[in-house]
């Protein structure tokens, strides 16, 4: 019988019904029932035969879903947007499972987003320290020059701290139109993070794309469309961020 602890904010999260985050709120705001008894500490750990309740409405353990989706631009990386605009979500409509998007993509910027309703997985492809490698490509209006690309690739300093060191390639140059396409692999994901990067050097990023997330890439998909992860891809992306937490 498994009787192992775990935190009650994590146990909501698994759950689908909200992040984990959100989950902490609700517990603080006394929303949250344990075997018919209100928490609002935030410690409480909590086993898989304890009845949670949010709302008064318990829980169910749903199935575990990993979606890669190819984002169009122009859609907001959310499960809903006050200004009723376009969501990532809106994509999966006819799903009885509620996902989350891993992490977000900007407004403007296109690519690979994934999805899901584990809580734990999220925070494994997120959080810096499992410095999973994620790639862009990106238009500039400009012509990068080789000590700018050499500065991005050792880090510069945002206003939020000193950035982790990049793979840079410069695909393409046009000195008539003065525009470059570059290709950068990081492993974090600040707000807004590459357009800054490259707004440092006074590069106003007219496009972007991400193109690979770990191993993963966007092979066969079309903007709005996804496609359910295997086993072997979520198990290797685990794996991905374990070794990265290590080195």
């Amino acid at each position: 019988m498994n009787n192992e602890l775990e935190r009650l904010q994590k146990r909501i999260a698994n759950s689908g019904y909200t992040s984990r985050r959100k989950a902490e709120t609700l517990i603080e705001e006394g929303k949250v029932q344990v075997n018919g008894k209100i928490i609002t500490e935030l410690g409480t750990k909590v086993r898989p035969s304890d009845e949670v309740s949010v709302n008064g409405i318990p829980l169910e353990i749903e199935d575990k879903l990993y979606i890669l989706f190819y984002k169009p631009s122009q859609v907001i990386t959310s499960v809903s947007d006050d200004r009723g605009r376009k969501v990532v979500t809106d994509y999966f409509d006819d799903l009885e499972t509620r996902i989350y998007p891993v992490g977000r993509l900007d407004y403007d910027t296109s690519g690979l987003l994934l999805l899901t309703n584990d809580g734990t997985f999220t925070n494994l492809m997120t959080h810096p320290r499992y410095k999973i490698p994620k790639t862009y490509v990106a238009k500039i209006e400009g012509y990068i020059l080789r000590e700018q690309v050499k500065q991005l690739e050792h880090g510069i300093i945002l206003e939020d701290g000193k950035t982790h060191p990049a793979q840079v390639k410069v695909k393409k140059q046009n000195k008539e139109k003065n525009t470059s396409i570059v290709e950068i692999t990081i492993t974090e994901g600040r707000n807004r993070q590459v357009r800054r990067m490259f707004e440092h050097f006074g590069f106003n990023v007219t496009k972007l794309s991400r193109i690979s997330f770990g191993p993963l890439t966007l092979k066969g998909l079309g903007a709005g469309e996804g496609r359910v992860l295997s086993p072997h891809e979520v198990k290797t992306l685990r794996q991905l961020a374990q070794r990265g937490s290590v080195h």
